[in-house]
């Protein structure tokens, strides 16, 4: 049997037609499935539509309502605890993850592999430079970690239940980068691409503002390269001071005027400063991580589950 985790938040246009089309995909491939929605704390019609699912069908379903929105990252972990498939398959409800290639991924995991991992090759509602910006962060994130992350994986994957028992127990920081961290955990793996169609219904939950901090996210979580950067800005500018020291004894002693200093001392400082509170700012970022983590709050609070 697979656990198929569907997280859903304000997705009452597209929500009906996304179960059809997964149902279909289901009957017609005689798929053994749970069904778990994840209703992240919706403030629209979606959990009235996703009981009115369950009242009418005879499949397995579950209705995992959370508190509030705790994030995307958040809901799929709920489905993930609370999934009991011998693999879980994690999906959203926005139609942009095709159910028609449920199949194939459960083909992958029958003949032997832990971990499918879903290749976007590109979104068709995304303009060039956006599917241009998706591959370039992935490459930034392989440059600074020691690990080598898919390029263009995305949230819609499979993973066996002992992955998944590996994310219940050893992977619960408040700070997810999920995509990333079914990658590291060692285990058979493999990729399918996809095109990402356009959505039908509804608008994207994530703004410029929640993708920059999952950005953050993924470089906090997989690298401390950016915390070399003050020793390595510093040995540039110890190097530059040492040149700009030698320089003006030299005009000094030897040069018919005295060495002019106010310009360059000025441009000197304020490139200083900014680099200064730049990297405050990293350190800043990383101590702030760890404060969330030490405090050990949950990652989601569940209201009910039907």
């Amino acid at each position: 049997m697979i656990s198929l985790v569907i997280s859903v938040y304000n997705e009452e246009s597209i929500l009906a037609d996304a179960w059809e089309e997964i149902k279909k995909v289901l009957s017609k491939n005689n798929i053994d499935a749970e069904v778990i929605f994840v209703d992240d704390g919706s403030t629209d019609s979606s959990a009235k539509i996703l009981n009115d699912i369950k009242q009418s069908e005879t499949y397995a379903i579950s209705i995992i309502s959370l508190t509030r929105n705790f994030g995307h990252e958040a809901a799929m972990i709920a489905g993930i605890d609370h999934a009991k498939g011998d693999s879980i398959i994690c999906m959203d409800a926005d139609m942009q993850h095709p159910p028609s290639l449920i199949p194939e991924m459960v083909e992958k995991y029958n003949q032997g592999f832990h971990i499918v991992t879903m290749i976007r090759e590109k979104r068709d509602d995304n303009s060039w430079i956006k599917n241009k910006a998706s591959r370039l962060f992935y490459r930034f994130i392989n440059r600074l970690s020691e690990y080598q992350l898919d390029e263009n994986a995305s949230d819609f994957f499979l993973i066996s239940n002992d992955v998944a028992e590996k994310l219940r127990v050893n992977f619960r920081e408040r700070n997810r980068f999920l995509r990333g961290f079914i990658q590291i955990v060692g285990f058979e793996k493999t990729t399918i691409n996809f095109v990402a169609p356009v959505r039908i219904g509804g608008t994207s939950k994530y703004s410029f503002l929640k993708l920059l901090r999952l950005s953050a996210n993924a470089v906090v979580s997989f690298s401390k390269s950016p915390l070399y950067l003050g020793i390595y800005i510093g040995m540039l500018f110890a190097l530059f001071s040492i040149c700009m020291a030698v320089y003006s004894l030299f005009v000094y002693f030897f040069g018919d005027t005295p060495p002019s200093g106010y310009t360059t001392l000025v441009l000197f400082m304020s490139i200083s400063f900014t680099l200064l509170f730049f990297l405050v700012g990293i350190i800043g970022i990383y101590v702030g991580y760890n404060f969330d983590e030490n405090k050990k709050r949950p990652l989601y609070l569940v209201k009910e589950i039907h």
